[in-house]
């Protein structure tokens, strides 16, 4: 791959490509990956399309100024995010250590980052250049556009938009919005003018907002609880993460303002239409490289790039509603999914490939065998305030057909050098129990699985369940049973491996002793145990920072003890020798000694 199918990362690219100057600078925490699964690579592709100039700053030195520099002024602005993940999670553990691995930095090295990356990038960018517009985006800064719980210094953090200094917070995917904005600027609208544009945040009076209000009395404004409340008041967080939650839909969602002292307020416009499927079949068709920049080579490149590198996004958003997962307050309740067209031929571009050894390693997106919106009713009213598609059971409404996925997975694995298809971005079992045809899950078992399929059932308590929004277990071994049942029907022999969750709010050590039962009595031995982890924007970390659910305030039981934690983690995985210890206290204060013998064995 040659280095000038990459955007510029240095003057001498700039040069070779004839440029004077770049209209936008685009600051990114991970290593330069032009591959649709980075952001950078699909925000700085959709600009290029749209005409625009775009250097691509990767892991600037963010000690100084000077990398900022890099490229002389942009004419239009700085676009700033942290990476493909948020620079905390990808620093520390769920107990705080930090991680001695960065999978999307060069060689897998450490330190390549700041913490709060998103907010030292801005900084800097305004250090070096102090009248250039900074617009902030990506994972780390949509989840954290609001006030939020910060589990690192536990503790309501300001929206992130503050501590940024930045002009504008761009949240969502933000295709359509960063077009827009790059627009308004090269018309010459003042960045402190752009007030309009859906899916983005910014700085205002409260006392102008009030005086909106007051003129237009149909104004679709929502005031939350303020900075002071949130930060001060449990009840008043949960208070404003409910109206922000059911505030999340592009149809349904109204404008919402938060106050903070001195008449300063954030302004959130409702999210940006989810882009057509038209739309998302022009943002993975773009150019790109499909790799890491060259310039990586020598350091081993970017191990991050392994995972997905002969993968394809098929799909955005999830009307799943997992109470741990951020991607609905991110993508958005309403799925879209590219054309079969698009995916086959991307499919196509990857087994020309040199490196190509016969394996598409996945065809999905947050949940792979979801491909349409979940009802009629999305497409003209929105997403429901006050009721979710799967939980506590598949609504009555929606559309259950897996019938336009399992065509793109015939298509995909008919191509002529395809040896394999998988599908590592999971599917929903409840969903795909819903479905009265065994077609997709037959298909599944037949082609799609190379002797394990993994699920994410996460537990099995129902109180924990409910907690988590997730089915109830009976939905779960229904589910194994049926996977069992084609399996000897078409003569396989194939296992199914559960990913559950430990810790999360609502579990009691009692809870963990009823899922290791479960676990023994079934014989399901769990690929992945994760500890709960409360980053931003999810409805559990609003539970776990308030213990409280946010929409009932009834009280909700959190383990927050270093002792707990690793007791409910050990139980999990009970059969591991390392764990006898911890199985057995965790039994012995659970008033459970009767099943010491049971889960242990003798010794």
């Amino acid at each position: 791959m040659k280095q000038r199918d990459f955007l510029p990362v240095s003057q001498k690219d700039m040069e070779e490509r004839g440029w004077y100057e770049a209209d936008f600078v685009l600051v990114t925490g991970d290593a330069y990956c032009d591959h649709p699964s980075f952001g950078t690579a699909i925000i700085s592709r959709e600009l290029e399309a749209h005409g625009y100039k775009v250097a691509v700053l990767a892991q600037p030195d963010f000690h100084s100024a000077d990398d900022f520099r890099r490229f002389g002024r942009p004419r239009l602005g700085f676009l700033i995010n942290s990476g493909n993940v948020d620079s905390m999670v990808n620093h520390y553990s769920v107990f705080k250590h930090r991680r001695r691995r960065d999978e999307y930095s060069p060689g897998g090295r450490t330190g390549r980052r700041p913490d709060r990356a998103v907010i030292v990038y801005a900084n800097r960018a305004r250090e070096a250049y102090k009248d250039v517009p900074i617009l902030i985006g990506g994972l780390e800064a949509s989840l954290r556009r609001l006030a939020h719980y910060d589990y690192w210094e536990d503790k309501v953090r300001r929206s992130i938009l503050l501590d940024a200094k930045a002009d504008l917070l761009m949240y969502g995917m933000g295709e359509r919005s960063v077009v827009e904005i790059a627009d308004a600027l090269a018309a010459g609208i003042a960045v402190s003018d752009i007030r309009w544009i859906r899916g983005t945040c910014y700085r205002s009076k409260v006392s102008l907002i009030e005086q909106e209000i007051a003129d237009d009395p149909e104004n679709d404004t929502v005031l939350l609880p303020s900075y002071r409340e949130v930060s001060t008041d449990k009840s008043r967080y949960c208070d404003s993460f409910a109206i922000s939650y059911r505030n999340n839909d592009y149809l349904a969602g109204s404008r919402l303002v938060e106050p903070y002292d001195h008449d300063l307020c954030v302004v959130q416009n409702p999210p940006q239409e989810p882009l057509s499927r038209q739309e998302l079949d022009d943002v993975y068709e773009r150019p790109y490289a499909g790799t890491y920049h060259p310039m990586y080579e020598k350091e081993g490149g970017v191990p991050g790039m392994n995972e997905v590198k002969f993968s394809i996004v098929s799909v955005r958003g999830c009307f799943g509603g997992c109470a741990f997962c951020a991607l609905t307050y991110h993508q958005g309740r309403e799925v879209r999914s590219r054309s079969l067209e698009s995916i086959v031929k991307e499919a196509k571009r990857l087994t020309e490939r040199s490196d190509f050894k016969g394996y598409i390693h996945d065809i999905g997106g947050p949940t792979a065998n979801f491909r349409e919106p979940a009802c009629e009713k999305q497409l003209t009213e929105g997403v429901c305030k006050n009721k979710d598609c799967l939980y506590p059971s598949v609504c009555g409404n929606m559309k259950v057909d897996h019938s336009d996925y399992v065509a793109v997975l015939r298509a995909v694995r008919a191509l002529p050098k395809v040896k394999k298809v998988f599908i590592r971005s999971g599917i929903r079992y409840d969903y795909v129990m819903a479905d009265q045809s065994d077609e997709f899950l037959r298909e599944v078992c037949k082609y799609h699985v190379s002797g394990v399929l993994k699920v994410a059932p996460e537990h099995i308590s129902p109180k924990v369940l409910r907690h988590m929004r997730k089915p109830s277990k009976e939905v779960f071994t229904a589910f194994a049973e049926k996977y069992a049942q084609i399996n000897r029907e078409i003569g396989k022999k194939q296992y199914l491996i559960p990913y559950l969750i430990s810790s999360h709010p609502g579990s009691t050590l009692n809870d963990a002793v009823e899922l290791a039962v479960f676990l023994k009595k079934t014989g399901f031995v769990p690929d992945q145990v994760q500890d709960f982890y409360p980053t931003p924007g999810t409805l559990s970390t609003c539970m776990y920072y308030t213990e409280m659910d946010p929409f009932t305030k009834k009280k909700v039981y959190v383990a927050k003890s270093l002792e707990e934690k690793r007791m409910q983690r050990a139980l999990m995985h009970f059969n591991k020798p390392e764990n006898r210890k911890v199985v057995k206290a965790a039994l012995l204060q659970a008033g459970r000694g009767d099943l010491i013998e049971y889960l242990l064995g003798r010794r």
